[in-house]
Protein backbone atom coordinates (compact mmCIF):
# COMPACT_ATOMS: atom_id res chain seq x y z
CA UNK A 1 0.00 0.00 0.00
CA UNK A 2 2.81 2.42 0.85
CA UNK A 3 4.48 1.80 -2.51
CA UNK A 4 1.29 2.83 -4.27
CA UNK A 5 1.41 6.37 -2.89
CA UNK A 6 2.80 8.75 -5.46
CA UNK A 7 4.52 11.64 -3.66
CA UNK A 8 3.94 14.13 -6.49
CA UNK A 9 0.27 13.11 -6.67
CA UNK A 10 -0.30 13.63 -2.95
CA UNK A 11 -0.21 17.41 -2.95
CA UNK A 12 -2.46 18.08 -5.94
CA UNK A 13 -6.12 19.04 -5.51
CA UNK A 14 -8.38 16.01 -5.23
CA UNK A 15 -9.97 16.66 -8.61
CA UNK A 16 -6.59 16.47 -10.37
CA UNK A 17 -5.34 13.39 -8.54
CA UNK A 18 -5.35 10.11 -10.41
CA UNK A 19 -7.05 7.24 -8.59
CA UNK A 20 -7.42 3.64 -9.68
CA UNK A 21 -10.85 3.04 -11.20
CA UNK A 22 -11.80 0.31 -8.74
CA UNK A 23 -11.25 2.50 -5.65
CA UNK A 24 -13.31 5.52 -6.67
CA UNK A 25 -16.92 5.09 -7.73
CA UNK A 26 -18.40 6.85 -10.71
CA UNK A 27 -18.86 10.57 -10.07
CA UNK A 28 -22.65 10.17 -10.39
CA UNK A 29 -22.66 7.71 -7.49
CA UNK A 30 -20.23 9.56 -5.22
CA UNK A 31 -22.60 12.33 -4.23
CA UNK A 32 -23.62 13.04 -0.67
CA UNK A 33 -27.17 11.87 -1.29
CA UNK A 34 -25.95 8.54 -2.67
CA UNK A 35 -23.71 8.09 0.36
CA UNK A 36 -26.61 8.82 2.70
CA UNK A 37 -28.88 6.40 0.81
CA UNK A 38 -26.24 3.69 1.10
CA UNK A 39 -25.87 4.36 4.82
CA UNK A 40 -29.64 4.27 5.33
CA UNK A 41 -29.73 0.96 3.50
CA UNK A 42 -27.03 -0.42 5.78
CA UNK A 43 -28.90 0.78 8.88
CA UNK A 44 -32.08 -0.85 7.62
CA UNK A 45 -30.23 -4.08 6.90
CA UNK A 46 -28.72 -4.11 10.40
CA UNK A 47 -32.14 -3.56 11.96
CA UNK A 48 -33.65 -6.39 9.91
CA UNK A 49 -30.77 -8.68 10.86
CA UNK A 50 -31.21 -7.80 14.53
CA UNK A 51 -34.93 -8.49 14.32
CA UNK A 52 -34.36 -11.82 12.57
CA UNK A 53 -31.83 -12.92 15.20
CA UNK A 54 -34.18 -11.88 18.01
CA UNK A 55 -37.07 -13.82 16.50
CA UNK A 56 -34.87 -16.87 15.97
CA UNK A 57 -33.71 -16.71 19.59
CA UNK A 58 -37.28 -16.39 20.87
CA UNK A 59 -38.36 -19.38 18.76
CA UNK A 60 -35.62 -21.43 20.42
CA UNK A 61 -33.44 -21.87 17.36
CA UNK A 62 -29.69 -22.39 17.71
CA UNK A 63 -28.72 -18.71 18.15
CA UNK A 64 -26.31 -17.46 20.79
CA UNK A 65 -27.58 -14.75 23.13
CA UNK A 66 -24.46 -12.64 22.68
CA UNK A 67 -24.99 -12.59 18.89
CA UNK A 68 -28.52 -11.27 19.45
CA UNK A 69 -27.29 -8.55 21.83
CA UNK A 70 -24.40 -7.54 19.56
CA UNK A 71 -26.67 -7.29 16.52
CA UNK A 72 -29.13 -5.20 18.52
CA UNK A 73 -26.41 -2.83 19.72
CA UNK A 74 -25.01 -2.45 16.20
CA UNK A 75 -28.46 -1.59 14.88
CA UNK A 76 -29.08 0.84 17.74
CA UNK A 77 -25.72 2.59 17.32
CA UNK A 78 -26.10 2.86 13.54
CA UNK A 79 -29.58 4.32 13.93
CA UNK A 80 -28.36 6.84 16.52
CA UNK A 81 -25.57 7.90 14.17
CA UNK A 82 -28.06 8.31 11.34
CA UNK A 83 -30.26 10.50 13.54
CA UNK A 84 -27.27 12.62 14.55
CA UNK A 85 -26.31 13.07 10.90
CA UNK A 86 -29.87 14.10 10.14
CA UNK A 87 -29.84 16.62 12.98
CA UNK A 88 -26.51 18.07 11.88
CA UNK A 89 -27.76 18.30 8.30
CA UNK A 90 -30.86 20.19 9.44
CA UNK A 91 -28.71 22.51 11.56
CA UNK A 92 -26.52 23.18 8.54
CA UNK A 93 -29.57 23.89 6.39
CA UNK A 94 -30.98 26.32 8.96
CA UNK A 95 -27.60 28.03 9.23
CA UNK A 96 -27.49 28.44 5.45
CA UNK A 97 -30.96 29.98 5.47
CA UNK A 98 -29.81 32.54 8.04
CA UNK A 99 -26.80 33.62 5.97
CA UNK A 100 -27.06 37.01 4.36
CA UNK A 101 -26.05 37.32 0.75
Amino acid sequence: MVNEINSSNRYQPLIQQKFPQNEVADSKESTFSATMKDFMGEVSMQQEQSQALSEAFIKGENVDMHDVVIAGQKAKTSFQLLMELRAKGLDLYRELLRMQV
